[in-house]
C-alpha cells in the first residue's frame, strides 16, 4: 500500500511552551485492538514512516507517528539559541503524545516502537512508565556502544568524541551538511554521544537513574535485526537487550529475500510489509 494513501488525522500536540509538533494518528480497527506510538529514527520526519503505518493499520492495529523535536513539523529547529536533549524529548515530547495516544483511545492497549535512536528512546521511556507501556517493539536499533561494532569501532569512538565537540562550537550538529541524521541540537547530540563512548544512558537533569530503571523493566521486547545493517549489528542489538535482562523478548533477524529489497539500516522503509507482519504477530500475542 502507498503509505501516502492511508488516511490519517493529524493532532496538533503542545509538549512546551514554544514546542509543538504534529502528531499523526490512526485509531486502531477496534477497542481491542492496539496502538502503537512509533518513534522514528535520528533526523527522520514522521511522514517517512507513512508506508509502515499503512502496514499496521492493515493489520488492524492503531498507529501514532511522533515527531521529533526540531524535525518535520516541530515548530522549533537546532540552531545556537535553541537547545534541547534526551530530557526533553523524554519528559517533554514523548509525554506529551503519549498523552494524546491516551485521550484518543482511553481503553486501546499501548505499545511503544522505535527505529534507530526511536528504539533506544522507546526503552528509555518505557523504563521510565512502565504501567502506560505494554510492550517495546524495534526495527534496526540497538545500543550505539562503540566497542559493539567491531573494527569501525574506533572510528565511532573518534566520531563520539569530535560530534558534540563540533556540535558545541557551531551551536547545534550540522547533521545535513555532514549527511548524517538532520541539524540536531547540542544536548541531544551530548546525550547520544556520550552513550556512544560509555555504553551507558545517562539523561542529564533527570531525576531517576535511567540505567537501574532498565534492568527493573519487564515489559516484553520484540528486537527486528536486519541481516545487512552497518549500523545496528548483531553486538549492538544484544547491547541494548541487556540492558533489560528482566524483560520477556522476541529477536528476528530480517533478510532481503523477506523484504523483498537490501535488509540494511533504511531500505526496510520503503517496504515494510514483512516488518509490520512481524509487528502485528507479535502485538496479538501479547493480548
Amino acid at each position: 500500500m502507498d503509505g501516502d494513501a492511508i488516511s490519517m488525522r493529524t493532532r496538533q500536540v503542545l509538549a512546551a511552551p514554544g514546542a509543538g509538533f504534529e502528531l499523526l494518528f490512526r485509531e486502531p480497527a477496534d477497542a481491542e485492538s492496539p496502538l502503537l506510538l512509533w518513534l522514528p529514527g535520528m533526523g527522520i520526519p514522521a511522514r517517512h514512516y507513512l508506508p509502515l503505518a499503512a502496514a499496521l493499520t492493515g493489520h488492524g492495529m492503531g498507529v501514532a507517528l511522533h515527531e521529533w523535536r526540531g524535525i518535520g513539523s516541530s515548530s522549533m529547529r537546532a540552531v545556537h539559541r535553541e537547545n534541547w536533549g534526551y530530557r526533553e524529548l523524554l519528559g517533554e515530547d514523548l509525554v506529551a503524545s503519549m498523552r494524546a495516544c491516551r485521550e484518543a483511545c482511553p481503553h486501546a492497549p499501548l505499545l511503544l516502537g522505535g527505529h534507530s535512536l526511536g528504539g533506544q528512546l522507546a526503552c528509555l521511556f518505557a523504563a521510565l512508565h512502565p504501567q502506560v507501556v505494554q510492550g517495546v517493539a524495534l526495527v534496526a536499533s540497538g545500543a550505539p556502544y562503540w566497542r559493539t561494532f567491531g573494527a569501525a569501532g574506533p572510528f565511532l569512538h573518534a566520531g563520539f568524541t569530535l560530534a558534540p565537540a563540533l556540535a558545541r562550537l557551531r551551536g547545534y550538529f550540522p547533521g545535513r551538511k555532514l549527511r548524517f541524521a538532520g541539524n540536531e541540537a547540542r544536548g541531544v547530540i551530548r546525550d547520544w554521544a556520550r552513550s556512544g563512548r560509555s555504553g551507558r544512558y545517562e539523561v542529564n537533569g533527570l531525576d531517576q537513574d535511567i540505567e537501574p530503571a532498565l534492568a527493573a523493566f519487564r515489559r516484553p521486547l520484540l528486537a527486528l535485526r536486519m541481516d545487512e545493517d552497518r549500523l545496528a549489528p548483531a553486538r549492538s542489538v544484544r547491547c541494548l537487550l541487556d540492558k533489560m535482562p528482566g524483560a520477556p523478548r522476541e529477536i528476528h533477524v530480517v533478510d532481503r529475500h523477506l523484504l523483498g529489497v537490501r535488509a540494511d539500516h533504511f531500505a526496510w522503509m520503503r517496504a515494510p510489509d514483512a516488518v509490520a507482519g512481524r509487528i502485528a504477530d507479535w502485538s496479538r500475542r501479547l493480548e
